[in-house]
């Protein structure tokens, strides 16, 4: 079987795109290679790698392909904040298009990578059927992709969108910008970490391994069981209040709990129920935060992970971008080539 991963140089999408060629899988990565092909070089004789973005990328990428898993976008609510116009082309418009061409081009099923942030801020615990509140133009970008592919839906094409739980782990593509790696970050930097105020606010969280296994359980589900279909991806059990949430990194890396507040309150909190994709899908996490701490921890300490990479704070590697984008314009209108 044949499978495309947009996105597939990122942080969850080198980790399923090696997954995919465990298993057995045929895979294409489209990516635009922001970040370097660093996350798939262990991986590059054995896929084919197209350089390109979902908003113009040419319709033939997709001949052959059996299966989509739609994972291209701007990551994270402050990267989304940099440009929202741009946010909204690429998250959503993007998308859209990358399914529409997908059902086109003959593809059985495509699966759009959202977030549980389209929760925003609620009371209790949240199913798939809970109204949604997204709260940041990173959030809105994933609701508005949700709610034009999933009538994409039909007999011949299935169509599922994984709300996927604050993500955690090591990856080749590595970011720090995720609240659990942010804070093992924090205390092998510094011995303290920031915690966004006031601490109280609840987060769904789930190991990278553990949500790329969720698509590979949707691509080798029954049609009937995932197409049209929204599932949480988490655990039940890893929803935890920042606050508390940083005190087991600590303990989990052995140091001592030095913390300093930073910002404003944060506006988004909401606690999330995983018990769908349990009972139809089977799925189960493996791995916890605890242990995920720890492996980003040893990660960090044996060299394995740069610390100071600046490739693993999504904003402000975008930013960089931007910046350096501004500067070879600039040279180009004052004649001077490079």
């Amino acid at each position: 079987m044949k499978v495309l991963v947009t996105g597939g140089a990122g942080y969850i999408g080198s980790i399923l795109c090696g997954l995919l060629v465990e298993n057995g899988y045929t895979v294409t990565c489209l990516d635009r290679l922001f970040f370097g092909m660093d996350s798939i070089r262990d991986i590059a004789d054995k896929i084919t790698i197209a350089k390109d973005d979902i908003r113009w990328f040419k319709p033939e990428v997709l001949n052959g392909i059996d299966a989509v898993f739609d994972l291209a976008s701007l990551s994270n609510d402050p990267s989304g904040e940099l440009d929202p116009q741009k946010t909204l082309a690429i998250n959503y418009k993007g998308r859209v298009r990358v399914a529409k061409l997908s059902k086109k081009k003959g593809v059985k099923k495509y699966v759009l990578a959202s977030t549980c942030s389209v929760y925003g801020f609620q009371e209790g615990i949240l199913t798939e059927k809970s109204s949604l509140n997204p709260l940041t133009t990173y959030a809105k970008a994933n609701t508005l992709a949700e709610k034009e592919v999933l009538p994409l839906a039909d007999k011949s094409f299935s169509v599922t969108a994984l709300r996927q739980a604050t993500v955690y782990g090591y990856s080749p593509r590595m970011r720090f910008d995720l609240a659990i790696n942010g804070m093992v970050l924090g205390f092998y930097k510094k011995g303290k970490i920031p915690i966004m105020k006031d601490g109280k606010q609840w987060r769904p969280f789930v190991h990278v391994r553990d949500t790329a296994n969720a698509f590979i359980k949707v691509l080798e589900a029954e049609q009937e069981l995932v197409s049209g279909q929204v599932f949480n991806v988490g655990s039940n059990q890893q929803n935890v209040q920042i606050f508390d949430l940083a005190k087991l990194v600590a303990e989990s890396i052995n140091m001592p709990f030095n913390y300093e507040w930073y910002g404003s309150p944060d506006h988004r909190s909401y606690r999330v129920s995983f018990d769908k994709i349990k009972k139809i899908l089977k799925f189960e996490t493996k791995c916890t935060p605890r242990e995920g701490a720890k492996e980003v921890f040893e990660a960090l300490r044996d060299g394995k992970l740069n610390a100071d990479d600046p490739r693993t704070i999504t904003v402000q590697w975008y930013k960089h971008m931007l910046e350096m984008h501004s500067l070879i314009k600039n040279i180009e209108i004052k004649g001077v080539i490079i």
